[in-house]
């Protein structure tokens, strides 16, 4: 590795996470990251129901379970 390249060390956890645990609500970005998306993207997707979300506080929160279960009905069949 280059000096000042990072690399993550699993891309399948969220940051912040250490490795064996797993968060069940992402933020917005995480959720981005973890459907390679952006935030935009993440955001139509609540808009247009497509993707639950969960609102605590201010915050918007996306369940991982909820994400999956979106990549499981996007799959091509």
């Amino acid at each position: 590795m280059e000096r000042g390249e990072h690399r993550t060390p699993n891309p399948g956890v969220p940051p912040n996470v250490s490795p064996g645990q797993t968060r069940r609500l992402l933020s917005l970005n995480e959720a981005a990251t973890w459907l390679g998306v952006s935030t935009t993207t993440v955001r139509r997707l609540m808009w247009s129901g497509k993707l639950p979300s969960v609102r605590i506080l201010r915050r918007i929160r996306i369940d991982i379970r909820d994400l999956d279960q979106f990549i499981e009905r996007s799959k091509e069949r």
